[in-house]
């Protein structure tokens, strides 16, 4: 039986181009929840931490909202979703030559709004 946080991420690969998608523990590590190639998602608590160490040393004031990696063919996003307690990460692969990534950032962030609800 799937839960309703595995429902709910499900819900993110109607995202056209995205071919997998995580729920980790920003603190942890720990993924909650895990559907499809989440491949470039295992060290994202690792490269947002490095993110938000460097955008600190750097004078930027602000919580970290999002990080996208890009490689050749995918982009690897990470979005940081509030809530109370630790900070949780949505990770997706995104495959480049079938997205727009702006339209994959609106999905995800809407999806990212179903799983805190």
């Amino acid at each position: 039986m799937l839960s309703s946080l595995d429902v709910a991420l499900g819900g993110t690969l109607t995202t056209q181009g995205l071919s997998g998608a995580a729920l980790v523990d920003a603190v942890t590590g720990l993924a909650y929840a895990t559907l499809g190639d989440v491949s470039g998602s295992q060290d994202a608590c690792e490269t947002a931490d490095i993110a938000r160490t460097r955008l600190h040393r750097a004078g930027v004031e602000g919580e970290l909202e999002s990080i996208i990696v890009t490689t050749a063919t995918q982009h690897l996003v990470t979005l940081q979703m509030e809530r109370t307690g630790d900070p949780l990460l949505l990770c997706a692969n995104v495959d480049r030559d079938r997205t727009n990534i702006t339209w994959a950032l609106r999905d995800l962030a809407r999806h990212a709004d179903d799983l805190l609800r």
